[in-house]
């Protein structure tokens, strides 16, 4: 009999245990005790592990010191960025690389040497540039731990909020900074959770004998970049010692307050710091190298030296150098912004995601992914080859009179006569291979935008439908902590806020909560977080898995802990909202203005210059050959009486109007993709996902407006150039 009552009673034990977990001791959902270098290796970016490799490999080959003015923060840095390098390597790295280059340069200059007959003495400009270049890398390259540091503190920063959002809705009802710091590394995600976890496996290493003394020197590296977080946690800190319940919670309280109303603070100190180092990016970096393009047909012709020596420094200089330098301009004023309440990352949440990256389509029964890159990929094929027909007509022989007097593709020979497929030709200078131009960087534009919008569109649907759920959520958990509060079972309580909310994402999700309980009979655990039928899978948001299961931990201590505890977090995500919402306001202006530059501002500008720069091109082209005809004939043309003029303007020094408008496009595309990653970063925070979609419709936008632009402007001008009369003086 007693083992028949002890069989039973084990039975509903087992069942107790399953529906109810120790209230006392906080177990994460994923496995916090792992070892922690492989948590490192899963959270860090492949480029991270990439350059980890490449300095450890670079410092058994090359073994270099840095200057001792920077091995200090260099060794900060690879510390904040959890890289097992050290600052040697980073140097060794370095001057590996450039190295490296060097001897290409080298090994390519000689071969030319060797295999060109026409390369002489002239030709080794580009050549020692190069290498002047990779010299001057040397002290970039160095540096890289800094910038890569940079951006994981803004990373970090931009989670910080939450973070002690999440420790405090956990230590309002279990006072305990060591579960309540793995709960918040639970649902945060990277880079903030690392930097958590790291608290912990110092502390297991024996680097430092206790919690708080790993938590200190953690937060001492954040002195200097955020003051506000360390406040807030020595506040988390100091209510573990208050003798009542009262001045316990009032000081976690005034922790979330610190850290809110200091983001606040600095944000607005921040957008009016903003104005200028904006406008001068747009100025410097967007408005007065593509406006300084429209001279650049007539100074280059002006100025001695190869036509193709010219295209090759412009590009250089405009499509490689300036990119680069806008976009650390950009980063050094996005890693000013201090925190700010971020989106959470989809992918970091739920792997299962990952999949709506690709293309997903149904034959039968089977579903097949396909990667997007072959898409746009195709896309950018199909509309980038007409751009590159010039050449492709040009070696058919193929060419006709497009306006009065001009040739659609218009190739001259060295004396600035009508060239043939077999001689020496230039150009072309026609505008009809400018018009044809544009299509090239419309497809990259097409091509890029198609790419960013697969991958994310349906990520995007997915988080839009998050955040409104998150709107709403702040006044359900108030609705349902005060049912829980009146004595309803949590189980209850679900159906009936749920009722009150139809039609709403709330009231749905409530709602499925709810159905899981009554028709499948299985605890609120699994109502909400079971892999197969949870509620939480169809609204990946950190903030309503947090709440949910802070409120099943709760629950345990009994409903009037349960419902005070729903209570506070209602009004902990209310505040988050409206500082949010105050923080967006702040920025509104600075972000009105990028778009209209993104958007409107940059394609109008350099469509202009690409029709002004044609019609520049046509005319010096008109004057060449009428130079030529001119000296040919026994005549001295002239202007005003200045003679002479007849080898100024040669065809070979002029820089065709078709590789400027590839130069200007190419241009244009790469500067709309670095001011859309900083726009949003700016409003948002560092989010890839939501940087590339906002990326992807404004390259579809700028890229069509462009094409527009440039072809009217294009066709006006050259219509006015053809109508001018070039006659002797």
């Amino acid at each position: 009999m007693d083992r028949e009552l002890q069989g039973i009673l084990n039975k509903y034990k087992n069942k107790l245990q399953e529906n109810f977990q120790d209230s006392e001791e906080y177990i994460p959902f994923s496995n916090f005790s792992r070892d922690y270098e492989e948590f490192r290796k899963e959270a860090l970016a492949k480029s991270f592990t990439f350059y980890e490799n490449c300095c450890n490999f670079s410092e058994k080959l090359i073994k270099t010191k840095p200057k001792d003015s920077i091995l200090g923060k260099l060794k900060e840095s690879i510390e904040v960025i959890h890289l097992n390098i050290t600052p040697e390597g980073a140097s060794s790295f370095a001057s590996f690389l450039s190295f490296l280059i060097i001897i290409f340069v080298l090994i390519l200059t000689g071969f030319l040497y060797l295999t060109l007959p026409t390369f002489g003495i002239n030709h080794l400009l580009v050549p020692l540039l190069l290498i002047l270049i990779s010299l001057l890398l040397i002290k970039p390259l160095t540096n890289i731990p800094f910038s890569l540091a940079s951006k994981w503190r803004l990373k970090s920063s931009n989670q910080m909020v939450l973070c002690i959002l999440y420790i405090v809705m956990y230590m309002r009802h279990t006072s305990n900074m060591e579960h309540a710091i793995k709960f918040a590394a639970d649902h945060i995600g990277n880079p903030l959770a690392l930097d958590l976890r790291k608290i912990f496996w110092d502390v297991e290493m024996g680097k430092y004998p206790t919690i708080k003394e790993s938590l200190d020197s953690y937060l001492g590296k954040w002195r200097d970049y955020n003051l506000e977080f360390i406040e807030s946690f020595h506040l988390i800190q100091g209510s573990l010692y208050e003798q009542t319940e009262d001045r316990r919670i009032t000081m976690l309280e005034k922790s979330l307050d610190v850290i809110l109303n200091g983001t606040y603070d600095k944000m607005m100190h921040y957008t009016h710091e903003l104005k200028n180092p904006i406008t001068m990016l747009h100025m410097l970096g967007i408005v007065l190298p593509i406006l300084g393009l429209v001279i650049m047909p007539l100074l280059g012709s002006l100025m001695g030296g190869s036509g193709t020596v010219k295209i090759i420094f412009l590009f250089l200089g405009y499509d490689i150098l300036l990119p680069i330098l806008v976009y650390f301009i950009g980063m050094n004023i996005l890693s000013k912004r201090p925190t700010g309440y971020s989106e959470n990352n989809l992918i970091e949440q739920n792997p299962e995601f990952a999949k709506y990256k690709n293309l997903n389509f149904r034959i039968g029964n089977r579903e097949f992914s396909f990667d997007p890159f072959y898409v746009s990929f195709l896309v950018f094929v199909m509309v980038a080859f007409i751009g590159i027909s010039p050449m492709i007509m040009h070696s058919a022989g193929i060419d006709f009179p497009f306006v009065k007097d001009t040739m659609f593709l218009d190739y001259k020979t060295e004396n600035g006569l009508v060239c043939k497929s077999h001689q020496e030709c230039y150009g072309p200078f026609g505008a009809g291979a400018v018009l044809l131009s544009l299509f090239f960087p419309l497809g990259i534009a097409l091509g890029l935008g198609t790419y960013y919008k697969i991958r994310t569109g349906r990520l995007i649907k997915i988080r839009d439908e998050t955040k409104k759920l998150e709107l709403e959520f702040a006044g359900s958990l108030f609705q349902l902590g005060n049912r829980i509060g009146d004595g309803i079972p949590v189980e209850l309580a679900f159906g009936d806020v749920a009722e009150n909310m139809q039609g709403t994402p709330t009231g749905s999700f409530f709602q499925i909560v709810n159905r899981n309980i009554r028709r499948l009979g299985v605890n609120i655990q699994k109502a909400i977080f079971d892999r197969e039928v949870g509620a939480i899978w169809r609204y990946p948001s950190s903030l309503i898995e947090s709440s949910m299961k802070i409120l099943i931990e709760s629950s345990i201590k009994g409903s009037l802990v349960a419902s005070q505890s729903l209570t506070s977090i209602s009004m902990y995500i209310d505040k988050i909202h409206k500082i949010n919402e105050r923080l967006k306001d702040l920025l509104s202006d600075i972000i009105s203005d990028m778009k209209s530059q993104i958007g409107f501002l940059t394609p109008i500008i350099a469509g202009i210059v690409v029709g002004i720069s044609t019609m520049i091109v046509v005319i010096l082209g008109r004057l060449s050959t009428l130079m030529t005809q001119s000296a040919s004939q026994g005549s001295e043309f002239t202007f005003g009486g200045l003679g002479g003029l007849t080898g100024l303007f040669e065809i070979g020094n002029i820089i065709p109007g078709y590789y400027l408008q590839l130069i200007i496009g190419v241009y244009v595309v790469e500067i709309v993709v670095i001011l859309s990653i900083l726009a949003n970063s700016i409003e948002h925070g560092i989010d890839k996902i939501s940087s590339q979609n906002y990326a992807g419709k404004n390259l579809y936008r700028s890229g069509i407006l462009y094409f527009i632009i440039a072809l009217i402007v294009t066709l006006i001008f050259t219509v006015m150039a053809a109508n001018i009369t070039l006659t002797n003086v």
